[in-house]
């Protein structure tokens, strides 16, 4: 495979859904819509902080179950040191995993 296809790899993250391909960030303005659609007339607040917490951890525990709890491929598939890595897990309450 060459690295341009590589990269495009990388950063064509797909998900399935309903037999179509979707790109991550379609699901994200989906999950966004949808929370504006739920405040009720409510005003958002911290959206920021919030979209970080939900968004933020999840490819940190695919990637480390991916890689089978190798710290070290996991963090070379995230494109992180292992330091950054480390302090990531156990800010998500993953040290253990």
């Amino acid at each position: 495979m060459t690295a341009r296809k590589k990269a495009r790899t990388r950063e064509a993250i797909i998900a399935r859904v309903n037999g179509r391909e979707l790109p991550l960030r379609n699901h994200a303005e989906r999950a966004l819509s949808d929370y504006f659609t739920s405040l009720n007339g409510h005003r958002p607040a911290r959206l920021y902080d919030l979209v970080l917490r939900e968004v933020e951890e999840p490819p940190f525990r695919v990637v480390l179950d991916y890689a089978q709890g190798n710290q070290s491929r996991a963090a070379d598939i995230l494109g992180i040191n292992r330091g950054t890595l480390r302090k990531k897990l156990k800010q998500f309450g993953l040290a253990g995993s």
